[in-house]
């Protein structure tokens, strides 16, 4: 089957992997290297989190792990459950199954996170961003409210960007825009300070702008191994069974701007294990 990874935070379960039987010898940072450094063979992680196990169990810690792709957390499971990895006892590696009750709303990835992802399956040169446009709103509002002020004088800093993303590979573009307001301290502000703001509201519009771009597309996973790209602004996407269903979803245009008229925060799962009843170290 065909899977899609799309630039979003992964909540869902079967990209989530609880790790507990950790030993309480090493630093939770230590663990951390540890886990890092072994799952990341199987690819691209989102998150390695670390956690001491609850009160009232024996000492030691626990460790959720969330892959990008489902694919890449079940061949670690399989892998690395039971198996003498980088302590003395074997590991117990399990798939998060969430209640069907309970979902949650999907994130965009940062921009950092979008480059990462792309650079992990298209390769550093597979991919480029293309500014189109960047501009000061707030020296526009002024114009349109006829109050010339000096830069100092302005409540607020404001800037609009619009860019694209280019597979050249795919002959994809994706659009995306980001506006960005960073406000002002009339009576703290000084030159340097000011300046300071204004660059840092620039870069913050471009990686908001990045962002939404990437949000567009989807990246698909066959089965061969080859990686395919799905540009969808607005449509659901349906999982392919097979690589022919495929040509039905797949849709990798030039896209024209004349036709073009976003928080992200992670959530732990609800494990249930089905081989054998656990309950997982309460959070703190």
């Amino acid at each position: 089957m065909a899977e899609l990874v799309p630039f979003t935070v992964p909540t869902e379960s079967d990209k989530t992997l609880l790790v507990w039987e950790l030993s309480s010898g090493p630093t939770a940072e230590a663990l951390h290297y540890s886990l890092f450094t072994v799952f990341s063979r199987f690819g691209l992680l989102y998150s390695v989190r670390v956690f001491p196990n609850a009160a009232v169990a024996r000492p030691g810690f626990y460790a959720v792990i969330k892959f990008y792709s489902a694919r890449d957390a079940k061949r670690a499971q399989v892998a690395c459950d039971r198996k003498l990895l980088f302590q003395k006892s074997p590991l117990r590696v399990r798939l998060g199954t969430r209640h069907k009750a309970v979902q949650h709303q999907a994130f965009a990835l940062n921009s950092s996170q979008c480059q990462k992802l792309a650079n992990y399956y298209f390769g550093f040169n597979g991919w480029s961003k293309r500014i189109i446009k960047l501009q000061e709103l707030s020296d526009l509002e002024e114009r349109e409210n006829d109050a010339l002020e000096s830069p100092l004088e302005k409540r607020s800093l404001k800037f609009f960007c619009a860019l694209e993303v280019v597979l050249p590979s795919c002959a994809c573009r994706s659009p995306g825009v980001g506006i960005v307001e960073e406000p002002l301290d009339q009576q703290e502000e000084g030159p340097l300070s000011f300046l300071m703001k204004r660059k840092k509201a620039q870069k913050l519009a471009v990686q908001k702008a990045l962002s939404d771009a990437f949000q567009k597309l989807f990246i698909v996973v066959l089965e061969s191994g080859k990686i395919a790209v799905v540009y969808r602004p607005s449509e659901e996407i349906r999982v392919a069974r097979n690589e022919e269903e495929l040509h039905d979803i797949i849709q990798v245009t030039c896209f024209s701007w004349k036709q073009y008229s976003q928080g992200e925060e992670e959530y732990l799962s609800d494990f249930s294990l089905e081989e054998e009843e656990f309950r997982p170290p309460e959070l703190d």
